[in-house]
């Protein structure tokens, strides 16, 4: 099957955009290849679950359903960390919840003398995040840990903390088609969705160096609601950073 007969049958079923993306990953696909993509397509399957790659602060991640696809809101997050730090100056990152790896991956990428610890719950998770880190060249940099935000422990201390946490309040209608098939245990929080933010907020203080900063992506509406949480366990609010929507997403503080 020529790749215009491909693009054909992808364009009808995902749209020009979802064919282009396709085609340009796999420039030749048989018969049944294309049927069956196009048929993920009318499911409502983000593409990058169906060719397994996600582009994220100019780098290339591999995902899967195990894992959220990284998306640009979260470059938010990974902005307001490199604005932060100067590239040369060697800092020490613990990523809470890492699922692919972008943030960290993209800190470290950015930040050469960066190092950091990156951690999860799911270890499907982590066999991906492990899989990106690799392919990024960035072994020496990120080691990877199985452990949950309320029960990490190291007597190591951090310069930087940041998680993008499941941020979701469980039964919230509008969670978009795409998020169907991203893993539930990456979107969705107890206690109205910021059982995950009490958690680091509880626990991750003891893991700072003294006047360094969290960084946290929130959901929309969730700012102020976060800050008295992280307040209330000692944390000293700092700013909040928006989105390209224009949408507070990151929350910064101080320990």
């Amino acid at each position: 099957m020529n790749i215009n007969q491909v693009f054909t049958i992808l364009k009808s079923a995902g749209g020009i955009r979802a064919a282009r993306i396709i085609t340009e990953k796999h420039k030749k696909m048989s018969f049944l290849r294309a049927f069956w993509y196009a048929h993920l397509l009318r499911r409502g399957v983000p593409v990058a679950k169906i060719i397994h790659s996600k582009w994220f602060y100019g780098l290339e991640f591999y995902t899967n359903r195990h894992t959220l696809d990284p998306r640009p809101d979260t470059e938010t997050l990974v902005e307001a960390v490199i604005k932060d730090c100067k590239k040369n100056q060697p800092i020490r990152i613990l990523d809470m919840g890492t699922g692919s790896g972008c943030i960290i991956c993209a800190i470290c990428k950015n930040i050469p003398n960066s190092t950091g610890i990156a951690i999860d719950k799911s270890r499907a998770a982590l066999r991906v995040a492990k899989k990106n880190i690799k392919n990024l060249n960035l072994k020496n940099q990120i080691k990877l840990k199985h452990a949950d935000f309320a029960n990490f422990e190291t007597k190591e201390k951090f310069d930087v903390i940041v998680s993008n946490p499941p941020y979701i309040k469980y039964g919230d209608m509008r969670v978009n088609e795409g998020a169907r098939f991203d893993p539930k245990i990456a979107l969705y929080a107890n206690k109205d969705g910021f059982g995950a933010y009490e958690a680091i907020a509880k626990n991750a203080i003891r893991l700072l160096k003294p006047n360094v900063k969290i960084y946290l992506e929130i959901g929309v509406g969730q700012s102020s609601q976060v800050i008295k949480i992280f307040e209330y366990f000692g944390w000293h609010f700092e700013r909040v950073e928006k989105d390209l929507s224009g949408i507070n997403r990151v929350v910064v503080f101080k320990s």
